[in-house]
């Protein structure tokens, strides 16, 4: 684990090693996610992932969360975009990766879909993916915000964010923003031409089964995997199942 500075700012960075024989995969977290909270229960997936693919990967924490430095004030309706087309490539560009495979979860997977729309990737990977904001969504991020404030989350979180109070209430205000609820980047998806697997669970409590509806109809040669027994994280809840259908899935795409 080391930092990298990229625009200036210090982000946390986690390299595996593996071939360079083939693309590397770049992880990409959810909204409260970090390097460390990819590893659940003892298993850390993106290293699984990468020994199961033979290739090498790259886990980063964005500015705000995790041990990356932290975010001034609240992030804008279109951090997600900002994100993809302005932090990652400086990052892909600071480690020499030209074509990278993009593993994103939740607002990851939402970031891999918006770089995919407009640079050139091996191949992406989408995991419970927002291309629009749903009800579903606005009540579960409400019902976080009640778990921050009077429940265990803030503790949970705070083992994994040096700020756990500005990485969740930056995410939590701009989605709960009226500003927000014109997200939409079901155009952008049009425009992707690359290898691409959609991955969500049944029982996602943060969107329906419509954003890979919606996904598939602007992009119709991208793979699903649907998932039963299995809420917004699939890496979590059904590790093996996921992981083994992003090493299908990479055996030919990329």
């Amino acid at each position: 684990m080391s930092p990298l500075r990229v625009n200036g700012i210090q982000l946390e960075v986690k390299q595996i090693a593996g071939s360079a024989m083939a693309s590397p995969i770049v992880f990409l977290h959810e909204g409260l996610g970090s390097v460390s909270l990819w590893t659940q229960r003892g298993i850390d997936w993106p290293q699984q992932v990468c020994e199961a693919t033979g290739r090498a990967g790259v886990v980063y924490s964005r500015r705000g969360y995790g041990q990356s430095d932290p975010t001034p004030g609240n992030l804008p309706a279109d951090y997600m975009h900002r994100e993809a087309w302005e932090v990652l490539p400086a990052l892909l560009q600071a480690l020499h990766i030209d074509k990278p495979v993009l593993l994103g979860h939740s607002d990851g997977a939402t970031i891999a879909l918006l770089y995919a729309s407009e640079r050139p990737v091996s191949a992406c990977i989408a995991l419970a993916p927002h291309v629009l904001v749903e009800d579903v969504a606005i009540k579960s991020i409400a019902d976080a915000k009640t778990a921050f404030e009077s429940g265990g989350l803030r503790d949970r979180l705070a083992r994994h964010h040096a700020d756990v109070d500005g990485a969740f209430w930056q995410w939590n205000d701009v989605w709960l923003s009226e500003a927000f609820r014109h997200f939409d980047i079901r155009q952008a998806c049009s425009r992707i031409t690359a290898p691409l697997l959609l991955i969500q669970g049944l029982d996602d409590e943060y969107g329906t089964l419509r954003q890979l509806d919606e996904i598939a109809q602007a992009a119709p040669h991208a793979a699903q995997l649907r998932l039963p027994h299995c809420g917004h994280s699939p890496q979590r809840d059904q590790p093996e199942a996921s992981r083994h259908a992003v090493v299908a899935f990479l055996r030919t795409a990329a």
